[in-house]
């Protein structure tokens, strides 16, 4: 899903990731997945999240102390 955007929501990061809702709003909660903040909305940057795999692969996801937080 290459929409040209620079940020996505948590439910088309989810889809372009396969991961899934729940669990990409659980990394969040966690802090291990910085969003932006616009209003109840979150907005995940496209190249924060290429990272952020990168940085997991590998990784059990729902395990939160196996998740490496980006910046």
């Amino acid at each position: 899903m290459n929409t040209g955007k620079m940020g996505l929501t948590i439910e088309e990061a989810a889809e372009c990731t396969g991961i899934g809702r729940n669990t990409m709003r659980k990394l969040v909660d966690w802090g291990k997945l910085p969003v932006l903040k616009v209003g109840r909305k979150a907005i995940i940057r496209r190249d924060t999240l290429e990272r952020f795999m990168a940085v997991n692969q590998g990784r059990d996801l729902l395990q939160e102390d196996d998740v490496r937080r980006v910046e």
